[in-house]
């Protein structure tokens, strides 16, 4: 019997568990909720919301995996598509109570409260989405909380065993995503009492996998080749990139939790940043002296997107401009640097999501405006002479990189302890496709 069959049966006995525990505890309700404070409107457009955020998982798949080499497309894509599974499992039995529980201390939820769905289908909405079923608002989280690790496969990407990741990507949602998602968007979270304001993921999403992203590339080193590697499938990143754009639609026009203005808002925003830092990469690439690719309008677009989630549903059209100009700027400033460094982010996650999702915070704490979202109850920004929240954001960037960071590393270093991470150098050079799944383009 080889390692893999024997490590194989930890997770299926789990499997086997959840089966039983499924039996025991079946969350069947004596009713379902349908209170008159249910809005149709609201519950068809989180439906569609939900699967908008959902379709940038495989959308995110497509654009990492167009990016390296052939021989590691399939294994690329598919630790953005297992993610989509075993995040879901995991939301169900526990990670939902961690993230949205009754809060204990404002870090972490009591696991309790939703464990294995208990009695959710009966419960009156979440009270910062009150006019749609409370399993809607868990499981539009749910599609945060999977796209979240997937992120982070882009820093190791190329040499990465698989079971190990899976073991990662597990840990990491209930130790790292987890609390985060609690302290910034449940109503008794401590980011959320000081009156931190991220729309739809900045800090949650955005800078945890980029600094995970910097903890996994420091701590599975280089790649054997590491330099002037083609990228596979420069259309797979196009189609990626525009599925991704589709879906985070979804993703910050759904975070207003339901049809109205403040949805119409972030859309307008969304759209107005992503495309600014779109065509902002290739023009600043162009005035070094570079050919404006479709790699590099790509890779801006998403940082646009990146940039603009803490602040969609806080700031102005024209701000949303200046913030895609921004961050597309400064993230691939970051790119340049990292280039000349030893550091191997494989597809540059930090630069792109950690930068992209630190600028975004930052200048939401300088054009959020009370004007757009009168539930921004901290203040305007910075642009408008008041303080309060500028300072308190950069408190909360300087909490969250250090917990996302080394609290990953420190993950990793468990992972690696009870199943290494790293393939052996002639399963990196045959390639992932082969050597982890038998399988090729």
């Amino acid at each position: 019997m080889s390692f893999n069959k024997r490590l194989a049966w930890i997770p299926f006995s789990i499997l086997l568990l959840i089966v039983l525990l499924s039996l025991i505890h079946p969350s069947i309700p004596q009713a379902v909720y349908a209170g008159d404070d249910l809005v149709g409107s609201d519950i068809a457009w989180m439906i569609c919301a939900s699967a908008l955020v959902l379709i940038m998982t495989p959308g995110l798949a497509f654009f990492y995996g167009g990016m390296v080499r052939k021989k590691n497309v399939i294994s690329t894509m598919l630790q953005s598509f297992i993610s989509m599974s075993v995040i879901s499992i995991i939301w169900v039995v526990v990670g939902f109570s961690l993230a949205f529980g009754d809060s204990i201390g404002g870090i972490i939820g009591n696991p309790a409260t939703y464990f294995m769905m208990d009695d959710i289908l009966a419960q009156k909405p979440w009270s910062l989405a009150p006019t749609i079923p409370l399993v809607l608002f868990c499981f539009y989280q749910l599609k945060f909380a999977i796209i979240t690790p997937a992120l982070i496969t882009g820093a190791f990407a190329e040499r990465i065993r698989f079971s190990s990741y899976v073991l990662f990507i597990i840990l990491w949602s209930l130790l790292i995503y987890s609390p985060l998602a609690h302290i910034t968007w449940h109503p008794e979270g401590l980011f959320f009492g000081l009156g931190v304001l991220d729309f739809a993921g900045g800090t949650v999403v955005h800078m945890s996998a980029g600094w995970a992203a910097l903890a996994a590339a420091l701590f599975l080193r280089r790649r054997s080749e590491a330099t002037g590697l083609e990228p596979a499938r420069i259309t797979y990143v196009m189609l990626g990139t525009g599925l991704l754009w589709f879906g985070w639609l979804g993703f910050n026009a759904g975070s207003a939790m339901g049809a109205n203005s403040l949805a119409a808002t972030a859309m307008a925003t969304t759209t107005a940043a992503s495309a600014a830092a779109a065509f902002s990469w290739i023009i600043f690439e162009s005035i070094r002296g570079r050919k404006p690719s479709a790699m590099g309008a790509c890779i801006g677009a998403v940082v646009g997107l990146v940039a603009i989630t803490p602040a969609a549903g806080f700031v102005s059209i024209p701000h949303a401009l200046t913030i895609g100009i921004v961050a597309s700027i400064v993230s691939n400033l970051v790119v340049e640097w990292r280039s000349r460094t030893t550091l191997d982010d494989t597809l540059d996650v930090f630069p792109c999501h950690g930068v992209g999702g630190m600028v975004g915070m930052i200048l939401t704490g300088v054009f959020a405006s009370q004007a757009i979202n009168p539930a921004n109850t901290t203040g305007n920004g910075l642009f408008f002479g008041e303080t309060k929240l500028f300072f308190i954001h950069l408190l909360a960037l300087i909490a969250v990189s250090i917990f996302a960071f080394f609290g990953t590393y420190i993950l990793l270093r468990i992972t690696n302890a009870i199943s290494p991470l790293r393939v052996h150098d002639e399963e990196e050079f045959q390639g992932l496709d082969l050597s982890q799944h038998g399988e090729k383009l």
